[in-house]
């Protein structure tokens, strides 16, 4: 078998001890020829669009991305606010991973997300002519913008191409982003981890059915992918390394428990055994022991270098243009420089 090639590589940061090291981890993959860096904000950690101002000053050409943000906390013309000026900071290098959050989270902080497909689709379309400098009115079921458009008159009125992805998990979700891809408002979707390669496959007959809904080809979908890698020269260490995030996302995300290859009733027990969310260290460790390592490898690159690099192939081979890599352990050098010797010259 010959050895795995990748166009384009990514690295996830995410909750490092030292924010620091997240502003070190960016430079030093930008270093190795990485293209992206992409930075987590799912729950309520840091804040991804100040250290993506960080990214803009101490890197000089990867491109970074919110790993994703969400389309409910950020009005949609302060979203369009926020990535011009990251554009005008880095010299265009900036790009938005948007999804559509979820609960209990959202609830907890005051969201009501019905209709998170439709809300999707209203602010993707709206935030995307406000970056085109368009003047936009518009009156949708979520979102309804009169007579507004960005004010640039002291800076560089160009539109900005700011690349945008959605955060993909479900069928529907994926065909939706489709079809915006089609109708030109979007460039991609940013497929999940903790997932298996057989879940994109499911993924790319969804998106292929909405890119050709609008008249475009699935080649025109953008298709980077977080994936979470636990490396290690013992394939047992790496393993347990990532039994712990692996059971809290099948106890807690329903949509990763339904594909992660689990046993049904197996994944009930988990989801008991955590008894909700938030869990605590403890539930975690009690739940992890019905986690087996099959489980574990079916949705994550854990193992040795040599088994997370195929792995990572798996999932391109299964339709992710980009593999985005989050290191599950300190080691995130030893990943970045694992993954560049595989890197195809440009």
């Amino acid at each position: 078998m010959s050895d795995p090639e990748f166009d384009r590589l990514g690295i996830w940061n995410w909750e490092r001890p030292d924010i620091r090291d997240e502003i070190r981890y960016a430079q030093y993959a930008e270093e190795k020829g990485f293209d992206t860096v992409w930075q987590g904000e799912s729950r309520l950690v840091r804040d991804a669009m100040t250290v993506m101002g960080a990214y803009s000053q101490v890197t000089d050409r990867i491109k970074f991305a919110p790993g994703v943000t969400n389309c409910y906390t950020r009005n949609v013309a302060l979203m369009a606010q926020t990535f011009s000026t990251l554009h005008e900071l880095s010299d265009g290098r900036a790009m938005l991973g948007i999804g559509a959050w979820w609960d209990p989270l959202a609830s907890k902080v005051g969201i009501d997300r019905q209709n998170p497909l439709r809300y999707m689709w209203e602010y993707c379309t709206v935030l995307r002519r406000l970056l085109d400098l368009e003047n936009v009115t518009y009156d949708g079921q979520f979102i309804s913008v009169d007579d507004i458009e960005l004010d640039l008159v002291r800076s560089d009125a160009g539109p900005r191409q700011v690349p945008i992805y959605i955060g993909a998990t479900g069928l529907t979700m994926n065909k939706m982003s489709g079809e915006l891809v089609g109708k030109g408002v979007i460039d991609g979707v940013y497929m999940n981890y903790l997932i298996p390669p057989s879940h994109n496959e499911q993924a790319m007959k969804a998106l292929t059915k909405g890119v050709e809904k609008q008249g475009g080809h699935i080649d025109d979908v953008d298709r980077p992918q977080l994936i979470a890698v636990s490396m290690d020269e013992d394939r047992d260490v790496a393993i347990d390394n990532a039994r712990g995030l692996v059971t809290q996302y099948i106890g807690q995300q329903p949509h990763i428990r339904e594909n992660c290859g689990i046993d049904p009733e197996i994944g009930e027990q988990v989801e008991q055994e955590l008894g909700g969310w938030p869990a605590s260290a403890e539930d975690i460790e009690r739940a992890s022991r019905l986690v087996s390592d099959e489980v574990v490898t079916n949705i994550v690159a854990a193992g040795t270098p040599e088994d997370c690099v195929q792995k990572v192939s798996d999932y391109c081979d299964a339709g992710c243009t980009e593999p985005s890599l989050y290191s599950l352990g300190p080691n995130v050098e030893e990943v970045i420089d694992t993954f560049a010797a595989y890197k195809t010259a440009k």
